[in-house]
């Protein structure tokens, strides 16, 4: 697993990408092996991505019948939902990689996005444990999301276009890939392991 001083150092690369400076790619390593390693993200998620599940339990808790209980195999669901929800963005970008003549790029691409994950990762996971501590905040949580969204937009347009050049139809065919099936897959598969709130 990457430590956090490696950890550091990628997201130092990240953000010189976004800023449009090739230095960032510098601090990436952006082989094979980097590209499998980079899913120690998802470990490195973990923390925060655990807030927003005990969140979630109290919102699901709190729209079923008195009585409801939940357990390990809940959250193991969520963690289910999580992955699939993590990995399969990824192979729709492997797709649009494939079919716009792109795919030795592939690689780089899944590093960069998997390590950029982090940060958001935190960042959500900080306002999401603030509403569940303070539910007064809750009016906050959707400006925030958009507010997200948007810093998340424009830095995978400046990394893409850094590590996959200057075309804004293919980029734009992958951020759609990396973001379009989030919510309605993440419904779609709680819904179905019977995670999802009546």
């Amino acid at each position: 697993m990457p430590s956090l001083k490696e950890v550091q150092y990628y997201l130092t690369g990240l953000w010189l990408l976004a800023k449009l400076s090739p230095h960032g790619l510098r601090y990436l390593d952006l082989t094979d092996r980097g590209m499998l390693r980079s899913f120690w993200a998802m470990a490195w998620c973990l923390p925060p991505t655990a807030i927003s599940w005990i969140w979630w339990q109290s919102i699901y808790l709190s729209k079923m019948p008195d009585g409801t209980s939940t357990g390990l195999p809940f959250f193991l669901r969520l963690a289910l939902v999580e992955i699939i929800n993590w990995l399969v963005p990824l192979l729709l970008v492997g797709l649009v990689a494939l079919a716009t003549g792109f795919g030795q790029r592939f690689s780089a691409i899944v590093t960069a996005v998997n390590w950029l994950i982090v940060p958001f990762t935190y960042a959500s996971g900080l306002v999401v444990g603030t509403v569940f501590l303070f539910p007064a905040a809750e009016p906050l949580l959707g400006p925030f999301w958009l507010i997200l969204m948007a810093g998340l937009i424009i830095a995978l347009t400046r990394i893409l276009r850094m590590i996959c050049g200057a075309n804004p139809l293919r980029n734009a065919a992958l951020i759609i890939a990396l973001l379009a099936p989030a919510i309605p897959l993440s419904e779609a598969l709680q819904r179905f392991l019977g995670v999802y709130p009546l």
